[in-house]
């Protein structure tokens, strides 16, 4: 099951016109995890990723493909942490290899569910991470000591590698943090919002939408995304299928 595929060719297109720097993973590099959230005042900060008013993302896709995600790597599109210096705007997009049996779309589900989950637990010290799922946004305080210590994006992600790789469905990992402003953040922000609606129509599928798409709120998703409609139909009541 490839639901993502579409979105991770597109965002890969969105970053084509930047250039990133790239580094392997390596677990000894990671940045040190309070393993508890840190409050980091506005006071002690040096600045915000992702301020309100500047464009924010952050999704995950997942995939089966070794083309698409083929390996454990931190990507950065724009300034290092320690380049930066003021509030700029910020995307976090985590690319997953997930190894799960061929055809065993609640394998696939479950996986999603549980690497969902991840990126609640991940707390590197003097870098205070604010989600909101409803409007798909990240915002990053980030701390004077810590910039004084040498915080980075390849430590950061390093982190964050190790956190996802926890998971035994998780065979690659590839982080990608976005910090140039030339990058459109709207599209970024739009395949966020088309991650969400995925993952939100798999929820539904797995747990018994009617497969009548005349009366299905989320038919225009199934229409869109290459291989929800036949998921869809696999996983309803053969008995009662209705294609429209």
């Amino acid at each position: 099951m490839e639901l993502y595929n579409a979105l991770i060719g597109n965002t890969k297109e969105i970053l084509s016109k930047g250039k990133a720097k790239v580094w392997d993973y390596k677990p000894a590099k990671a940045w040190p995890d309070l393993g508890a959230a840190e409050l980091v005042l506005q006071s002690d900060a040096a600045y915000e990723l992702g301020a309100l008013g500047l464009g924010s993302s952050n999704y995950i896709c997942t995939t089966t493909s070794s083309e698409l995600v083929s390996k454990d790597q931190i990507m950065l599109y724009g300034p290092d942490l320690k380049e930066i210096k003021k509030d700029v705007p910020f995307a976090r997009i985590v690319l997953l290899r997930v190894g799960v049996l061929e055809g065993e779309d609640e394998e696939v589900y479950r996986a999603l569910k549980d690497i969902e989950f991840c990126k609640y637990h991940v707390y590197p010290e003097g870098y205070m991470v604010r989600m909101s799922p409803e409007s798909h946004r990240e915002q990053i305080r980030v701390s004077k000591k810590a910039i004084k210590r040498g915080i980075n994006f390849e430590a950061v992600g390093n982190r964050y590698i190790e956190a996802y790789k926890k998971d035994p469905n998780v065979l690659n990992v590839t982080v990608i943090f976005v910090t140039d402003p030339s990058i459109d953040f709207k599209a970024l922000q739009e395949n966020a919002k088309k991650a969400d609606a995925i993952t939100g129509t798999l929820t539904h599928i797995m747990e018994g939408l009617p497969t009548d798409c005349s009366v299905c709120q989320l038919k225009d998703i199934c229409d869109e995304v290459e291989g929800m409609k036949e998921l869809h139909f696999g996983i309803g009541d053969k008995g009662t299928n209705e294609h429209h």
